[in-house]
């Protein structure tokens, strides 16, 4: 037992620690002096493919279709789903694999997230009918993962936001609204007693069928912001899902598309992107601005890195407007789990001294922001 114990402890403080070295250094020639065998081997073999020497991969992956789909196989077997994740999108934008994505057999194999789903909406107008379905098939499930994950936190946060828009003046004891009463009553400050007399009573309301607020999601289609575009498209279905919420979704890049009428199904509106071509940010304002009936009830959500091709004062006018007429305006930089994206920082300084700062925002944060902007309260800037 104790020599068991002994040399299992070697393995892990020595060479254990060497093999390890080993795969990271990757290569015959990397000083450590060990030799990987059996499962080690493989994995090494693995990464080699695609992180090899002198940035030519190792022993590479090429351009053929049934040795990728054995590649893409072996990575599943010896990595956890996340490196998995990174290894193909690796594989994607390093080694140009994106076209082999239009072979169906090809998409079985990879593992599904939302940077894969990008590369197909990216590869929408070129995929044959061979493979749409199948690319419907793996987009779904992302979808649906996403909705599973995102979508009944964002309903009972909106609901709530949506039923303390709503007051009366004749609330129920616990629908009190008790920092907007004493705000109200502060003129019926009894100094003697040392506190307030409230003669009116501010409470939450309960949101009728009828109690509508208005949100239009502006989504900018540019190639950089794929992810953006996914994590939108999931939540306007969600947001259009609520009776007591009027949803529009528009996209745009240089053209304006209006995809509300596909909102039942998210990977319809994903489908009916075109990820990729120009922005003109100015012009998908002006759709949406012609849209608004109820601009005090309305939150406006533009979705860019602000690299606008379009008229720049004419879309800081059109905010300025819309914001002066009582639209809630608020600017994502990005919606996504990465950090804050590239963007136009002078576009971005602009609004913000309109009072609409631009932020990028987590997909879990994204329903505080909304419910913040439904109250018209301070948004939750990170």
């Amino acid at each position: 037992m104790t020599g068991t114990g002994d040399a299992a402890a070697a393995d892990a403080s020595g060479e254990g620690r060497l093999r390890r070295w080993r795969m990271v250094l990757g290569g015959e020639e990397d000083g450590t002096g060990c030799v990987l065998g059996g499962r080690e081997a493989a994995m090494d073999a693995a990464l080699s493919a695609l992180y090899g020497k002198g940035g030519q991969r190792g022993a590479g992956l090429g351009g053929s279709a049934p040795r990728v789909a054995r590649w893409l196989g072996d990575i599943r077997t010896y990595f956890p789903s996340s490196v998995v994740q990174i290894m193909q999108r690796d594989a994607i934008e390093r080694l140009g694999l994106a076209s082999l994505l239009l072979e169906p057999e090809m998409l079985k194999a990879v593992e599904p997230d939302v940077h894969l789903v990008g590369t197909l909406l990216s590869l929408n107008k070129a995929m044959p009918e061979t493979t749409r379905e199948t690319a419907r098939a793996v987009v779904r499930k992302v979808v649906e993962q996403m909705e599973k994950r995102l979508a009944s936190r964002t309903r009972a946060t909106l609901t709530g936001a949506l039923d303390r828009c709503a007051r009366t003046s004749r609330p129920r004891h616990a629908d009190i609204d008790w920092d907007r009463t004493i705000r109200a009553n502060l003129k019926n400050y009894l100094p003697e007693y040392r506190t307030v007399v409230p003669e009116r009573l501010i409470g939450y309301g309960r949101a009728a069928q009828a109690v509508k607020k208005e949100v239009v999601l502006c989504i900018d289609q540019s190639g950089s912001m794929a992810a953006s575009v996914v994590y939108a498209s999931v939540f306007g279905a969600v947001l259009a899902s609520m009776r007591s919420l009027a949803t529009r979704l528009v996209v745009f890049d240089t053209a304006v598309v209006d995809l509300t009428d596909q909102l039942a199904d998210p990977v319809d509106v994903l489908f009916g992107t075109q990820l990729g071509g120009g922005t003109d940010i100015n012009r998908a304002l002006a759709y949406c601005q012609s849209k608004i009936t109820r601009p005090a009830d309305t939150v406006v959500v533009l979705i860019s890195d602000l690299y606008e091709g379009g008229i720049r004062n004419e879309m800081l006018g059109r905010v300025a407007a819309m914001k002066a007429s009582g639209v809630e305006f608020v600017t994502l930089l990005a919606l996504s789990d990465e950090g804050a994206p590239a963007y136009d920082r002078e576009h971005a300084a602009a609004l913000a001294a309109l009072g609409a700062p631009a932020f990028a925002c987590t997909p879990d944060l994204f329903p505080e922001v909304m419910a913040a902007a439904l109250e018209k309260r301070p948004l939750p800037v990170p």
